[in-house]
């Protein structure tokens, strides 16, 4: 038996009480379709708009800056003393997205609903945060409008909270903690990786003294094909391809479509290189198969460069920007083959192509791989903390 079991047991081997979240907490605000009777008592917070807290954001700040999104944005005390709040709080945003955040210390704040626990003897303000993050996806359906949403806050204050003893709060909070932690340690390693993949990246690809050459030395490129509406198919057939386009690439559901009989010029396979040269130029895609938009164009390697090589020069940020700046246009940038032929690259022999491709492949396998990366491990140990979150969280309730 753990310990929270044996607390349970001991604690409320019955079951336990099942509070309103209005009765629980004190808000910062009067709502006007909540009773007055919910809301005996109200805190009031200074507010911060967007751009303001943009102005004080400081490197190595001591004040938490709490915006309506999940950020770590610090500012520096004396800059924000006359707003400056020190509470264990948690708060959804008046607008937007929804999201549940805790802090405690000092903090000055955006439009966010601010609301703390009126007996720390009674609940657990972590505990009460964990709980409300469970039953965020109730929350969000609170939210309304056409435009920016904003919480139907009646029904937010009667969300019915289970309250344990403390002594079983607490060892849920430290459970979950411990999860969090893991979490936040993967995920800054992670961060920590990916820095170190981007030094890497740019001293073994282009801080040498190889051979410079223009990329037309090197490849030719195909263009693709714009294909009307009345000549897409919805199903597949022999013969039909799928079209590759940018909307496909986002929403493949709403946006497959299937070409027939395209010419050989304009299909790739997964080892092919697609370059966007309009619009998000030069993001780079690989791993698809079908045919291709004309809002790309592939890549087709000679024997000096190896495929791979050229599609991890072509995947760094610094040819990212090269192909920026090279594009044409106003709102929406272009990027011709001429001047995409124009960019010069590093070309060392094979066999140093080939051992700087098997050098990044790990770091791009470390960083990016969902299937033995890290952020696999982090989407396992996410999965895992959300299932004991929701069964720590789950109580009989007290038949009183």
């Amino acid at each position: 038996m753990t310990k929270l079991e044996q607390l349970i047991e001991e604690l409320c081997p019955n079951g336990v009480e099942y509070l309103p979240l209005w009765s629980l907490t004190a808000w910062d605000k009067r709502f006007n379709a909540v009773e007055k009777d919910k809301q005996k008592k109200i805190l009031k917070y200074n507010y911060y708009l967007a751009a303001d807290l943009k102005n004080l954001e400081r490197e190595n700040g001591n004040v938490k800056i709490l915006t309506t999104s999940i950020t770590d944005l610090w500012a520096n005390e004396e800059d924000v003393e006359e707003r400056l709040s020190n509470a264990e709080i948690v708060c959804i945003p008046w607008g937007g997205n929804p999201i549940v955040q805790y802090y405690k210390g000092k903090f000055i704040t955006g439009d966010n609903r601010i609301a703390i626990v009126l007996d720390s003897n009674q609940l657990n303000t972590k505990y009460l945060y964990y709980y409300l993050l469970k039953m965020l996806p109730d929350i969000s359906s609170y939210y309304r409008g056409s435009g920016i949403k904003h919480p139907d806050m009646s029904k937010v204050l009667d969300i019915p909270i289970p309250v344990p003893p403390l002594p079983v709060q607490s060892e849920i909070v430290r459970i979950l903690d411990n999860f969090t932690e893991l979490t936040a340690e993967l995920t800054a390693e992670l961060s920590a990786r990916k820095k170190q993949y981007e030094y890497f990246e740019h001293h073994l690809l282009f801080d040498n003294d190889y051979e410079r050459v223009k990329l037309q030395e090197l490849c030719t490129v195909n263009q693709g094909l714009q294909v009307a509406i009345s000549n897409r198919f919805k199903s597949p057939a022999p013969n039909r391809y799928m079209y590759i386009t940018v909307q496909f690439l986002k929403n493949k559901e709403d946006n497959q479509y299937y070409i027939e009989n395209p010419d050989e010029q304009v299909i790739c396979h997964k080892d092919d290189i697609l370059v966007t040269r309009t619009g998000s130029t030069g993001v780079i895609i690989s791993g698809v198969e079908g045919c291709f938009h004309n809002n790309f164009f592939k890549v087709n390697c000679n024997e000096k460069v190896d495929k791979k090589y050229m599609l991890c020069l072509l995947r760094s940020k610094l040819m990212y920007r090269k192909m920026l700046d090279a594009a044409s246009g106003g709102s929406v940038p272009d990027l011709p083959h001429k001047k995409f032929y124009s960019l010069e690259v590093p070309l060392p022999p094979f066999s140093e192509q080939k051992r700087i491709v098997a050098i990044l492949n790990k770091f791009d396998t470390l960083c990016n791989d969902f299937s033995e990366g890290l952020p696999a491990e982090i989407e396992a140990r996410q999965k895992q903390y959300e299932y004991y979150r929701d069964k720590l969280l789950t109580f009989k309730e007290l038949n009183t």
